[in-house]
């Protein structure tokens, strides 16, 4: 199913090509092009302003994709200390002279694009825990003074990003940080530590968080406390998903979200209008493909015989699943709203090429499984 070639640094271009995870590819593929069906439904039946830029954007990112796949693992390794130095400065950037939308302060604007710096943000960390822990081994790992610098690793853009004020992204890039922590080797008793500090935190946090993220809390637990103010987007979300039954309205019949009811149907609340339109059974497609492109995620992770590979295609296939778990959980009303897009289907920019450049360092990581790289 997945292949068992063994790739070579002496290798051409096109036998490098056959061994990237084409299954993976393809399930890619079909998952965004969900996405564009839902971008034209949410458009009335039209490719524009929604689906034909994004289906551009997308061809963009796979060729990207396919080009990172190719190039030198031994580059990546020695150019991450940059690449995440480079992520902090754009961080710092958007504090300065960032572009401000619908009430955060989260984009760089450089004229012919806006860019999200945060969404790099979530790779390049990742990238950093990953060449950390390639040159440590298990009983290094395990010692609380070796927990110092990867700390800062996570600390940095987190504060960050939470700064601007984007707090669900903040709190993916530490959910994924501490899933590579994870893998890496430690106990899991620390993880444990660490879920009962922030609980007993939360007291200590919520003075310092903005009203709108309290009414969000608020409104997660009691949405009908606030049915025209803070809880209408997710009571909206709930209405259209149970409207969807078990087979859906039909394409392009949802009421909710075609009558205008259904807010940012285009972005956050996309796996809404795709679930009224499609119903249970079309969720489940959707799942169905997003847990097979995790599960191939995980399988490229094994096949690494380098700890930096191992880790790094774990902990970007963990950012993927976060997307999902996070967005999907939102809009069903199980987590708070926190704006986290549903990668490939959302429409954005930066969300799209910076998921797509992830998938890429996996399939680079798997094509050059058995490169030699320096501990130190």
């Amino acid at each position: 199913m997945f292949g068992s070639h063994i790739s070579h640094g002496d290798e051409t271009l096109l036998e490098k090509l056959k061994h990237l995870a084409w299954g993976q590819v393809f399930l890619i593929c079909l998952f965004a092009g969900i996405g564009f069906t839902a971008l034209y439904s949410a458009a009335g039946g039209h490719f524009d302003p929604w689906a034909s830029a994004q289906m551009t954007r997308f061809l963009g990112a796979l060729i990207m994709l396919v080009v990172l796949a190719l190039i030198d693992l031994k580059w990546v390794f020695r150019s991450v200390w940059i690449l995440y130095g480079m992520s902090l400065v754009l961080l710092l950037l958007v504090d300065i002279f960032g572009h401000v939308g619908m009430g955060a302060q989260r984009w760089l604007d450089l004229g012919i694009i806006k860019i999200q710096p945060s969404e790099l943000a979530k790779i390049t960390t990742l990238m950093a825990l990953a060449r950390y822990f390639h040159a440590k081994d298990i009983i290094e790992i395990r010692k609380i003074k070796n927990l110092i610098f990867p700390s800062l690793i996570i600390g940095l853009p987190v504060y960050l990003v939470v700064k601007q004020p984007d707090l669900g992204t903040g709190i993916s890039i530490m959910l994924a940080g501490l899933s590579v922590l994870l893998a890496a080797g430690l106990p899991m008793w620390i993880f444990i530590a660490g879920v009962v500090l922030a609980v007993i935190s939360i007291p200590v946090i919520w003075p310092f968080l903005h009203d709108y993220q309290k009414d969000r809390v608020t409104v997660f637990f009691n949405p009908e406390s606030e049915p025209l103010g803070a809880g209408f987007h997710i009571i909206q979300s709930k209405i259209a998903l149970g409207s969807g039954g078990v087979s859906g309205k039909g394409f392009l019949q949802g009421t909710q979200s075609h009558l205008n009811f259904l807010p940012e149907k285009h972005t956050d609340f996309i796996f809404t209008l795709w679930g009224e339109e499609w119903g249970f059974l079309g969720g489940v497609v959707l799942l169905g493909l997003a847990s097979l492109i995790i599960l191939y995620g995980y399988w490229m992770s094994f096949q690494c015989k380098h700890h930096f590979g191992r880790i790094l295609t774990f902990g970007l296939t963990m950012n993927f699943s976060i997307y999902i778990m996070v967005n999907i959980g939102m809009v069903m009303g199980l987590l708070p709203v926190v704006g986290i897009p549903l990668a490939l289907m959302s429409y954005g920019g930066t969300a799209m090429l910076m998921v797509m450049a992830a998938f890429g360092l996996m399939q680079c990581c798997l094509v050059h499984r058995d490169a030699r790289l320096p501990r130190s």
